[in-house]
């Protein structure tokens, strides 16, 4: 493993842990993701830190980054620009939207309409924007981290499964206990810790990170462990539907982000374990569509308690 990629984000979540008290797994689950080429949706009460997370992830790394309010009125074009006409030249010139940028924050992505949330689907799947016909690239690396709050209700619309189905985590940051708290208020009183981040590593770092990570050596009994997961969860009597091929892959891509991070050059079934419920939760459809979402939590730990895990020495 390249000693400079371990450090570079050792770094990256060290800086972050200097303004987020008590997230070490969300943080850890979080760069992970990064490193894996997918992206992050956070979902929890207002004031628990999911901004907070997204900007220090964003300051920390020496890469572009832009922040989109979704609001009712919020247009798709909005989000990947459009093409305007000039009239000394009389011909039609792209103005790129927010979109075109390294990390993007989707603060509050519920409270778009689904038109402009679909404009975000392209974006996050294929890499690229298309307009009127013309398509265009986007910058590598390219990680949305998305917000929203899983209780107001009012004015808000959903994500489809189609959309949820594109973020490779669903994560929850949860309250923190009183040590936290505590902490939380010392290093927060005497102003905003932001503003004094400095960038830590380089977009051409997460670049290296995920060229490391494809090389991360994945066992048969290893991923032979994901798909028995994966596949439980489609013969379940309380879904509608379970797991896409989609999930199995973005657990094994996961298991090989967090051996990256762990300075391995193999997945072992532990990294399957500690993403399983982030990583397939969000995908599994209810059979009633009133369930909570700690619902398709308790289903993946329930099969992550009877699947055998593999005892090979890895």
């Amino acid at each position: 493993m390249d000693r400079t990629v371990t450090a570079a984000i050792a770094a990256i979540r060290h800086n972050i842990e200097k303004v987020i008290v008590g997230q070490d797994e969300t943080i850890r689950l979080t760069v992970a993701a990064l490193i894996a080429g997918g992206h992050v949706l956070l979902e929890d009460l207002p004031g628990t830190g999911k901004t907070m997370l997204a900007r220090s992830l964003a300051k920390s790394i020496d890469a572009d980054f832009a922040r989109i309010q979704f609001t009712p009125d919020l247009l798709p074009s909005d989000i990947t620009g459009l093409d305007v006409y000039q009239q000394n030249t009389g011909e039609f010139e792209f103005r790129k939207g927010p979109v075109f940028t390294n990390i993007l924050l989707a603060d509050e992505i519920n409270r778009a309409t689904p038109r402009t949330q679909s404009g975000l689907l392209e974006c996050m799947q294929e890499r690229q924007v298309t307009v009127d016909g013309t398509t265009r690239k986007l910058d590598e690396p390219f990680f949305v981290i998305a917000t929203q709050n899983p209780i107001e209700t009012a004015g808000t619309f959903p994500l489809p499964e189609a959309q949820l189905d594109r973020f490779m985590l669903r994560l929850s940051m949860g309250l923190p206990d009183r040590r936290e708290e505590l902490e939380i208020m010392k290093r927060h009183v005497s102003g905003e810790l932001l503003p004094a981040l400095k960038p830590v590593a380089s977009k051409e770092d997460i670049l290296a990170a995920r060229a490391e990570a494809a090389k991360v050596r994945i066992p048969e009994e290893v991923a032979g462990y994901a798909a028995d997961i994966v596949i439980a969860t489609r013969n379940r009597k309380d879904l509608y539907a379970g797991a896409s091929p989609r999930g199995s892959l973005a657990l094994l891509r996961m298991a090989q982000a967090l051996a990256v991070i762990d300075d391995r050059d193999y997945a072992v079934p532990e990294d399957i374990k500690e993403t399983a419920v982030p990583v397939l939760a969000h995908r599994l459809v209810p059979l009633h569509t009133y369930a909570a979402v700690q619902d398709t939590k308790e289903i993946v730990a329930d099969i992550l308690h009877s699947a055998q895990v593999p005892t090979e020495r890895f």
